[in-house]
């Protein structure tokens, strides 16, 4: 009767197929398998508490989405609007280049700059926006969809092709243990060497790709009106 120990997964199947609340669909499928399992409601509560308390840090992830919001509420996606437009001649493919350098220079060093919600959504694809504008005037909806998902783009070139320059890095790390138990002579320093090529050549990959993204919108828009 070892197979009873499964139920879990067909109780989230199913829940998932009914479009149940998630959270409460795997907490009942956890509970349900303990019991099956010999484990009691207690020692569960004791296992789940610990997995939270263990795991606690992925919760700050949510904290950091109403501040985002509250700062867009009183103006940050503005003020990045603003600053763009001060800046004569930026076109929306060379700041996205610049920001997936900064992205990698980022990475390099270790330091994070979260992702999609926390900057990507409020400050990037708004002065990527103000940019284009800024240049070429209003803009068709169809163009304003791909500004926006190149700005969601280069945010992840610039985070997965860096994220192992950093000799500390967990994946840096994880690739240099495995690889040291297969018996494979490497350094931490030379993984992140060899990361740091890829992270270039993915950036003057991406640099042209928002080269001729500007010259698609230059032939079609052209130069905004008044501008010399």
């Amino acid at each position: 009767m070892e197979w009873i120990k499964l139920i879990g997964i067909l109780i989230i199947l199913v829940g998932f197929i009914l479009k149940f609340d998630t959270i409460a669909v795997v907490i009942i499928a956890a509970l349900v398998t303990a019991l099956v399992s010999g484990i009691s409601i207690g020692d569960f509560f004791t296992m789940l508490g610990e997995a939270f308390v263990n795991n606690r840090l992925v919760t700050i992830f949510l904290l950091t989405l109403p501040m985002i919001g509250v700062s867009e509420r009183f103006g940050l996606r503005q003020q990045a609007v603003i600053l763009i437009q001060k800046i004569k001649g930026l076109t929306p493919g060379k700041f996205l280049t610049l920001y997936t350098a900064i992205r990698e220079i980022a990475g390099l060093f270790g330091i994070r700059i979260s992702g999609h919600p926390q900057f990507v959504r409020p400050i990037v694809n708004p002065m990527a926006q103000a940019a284009a504008k800024t240049k070429y005037g209003e803009l068709s909806e169809a163009d304003e969809d791909k500004i926006k998902a190149r700005a969601a783009a280069n945010e992840n070139y610039g985070n997965f092709f860096a994220q192992n320059t950093f000799v500390a890095a967990s994946g840096v790390l994880l690739i240099a243990g495995t690889l040291k138990d297969l018996n494979y002579d490497v350094s931490e320093g030379s993984i992140a060497r060899l990361a740091l090529l890829i992270a270039l050549i993915a950036l003057v990959l991406t640099a042209i790709s928002n080269m001729l993204f500007d010259r698609k919108l230059a032939k079609k828009y052209g130069k905004k009106e008044g501008e010399k």
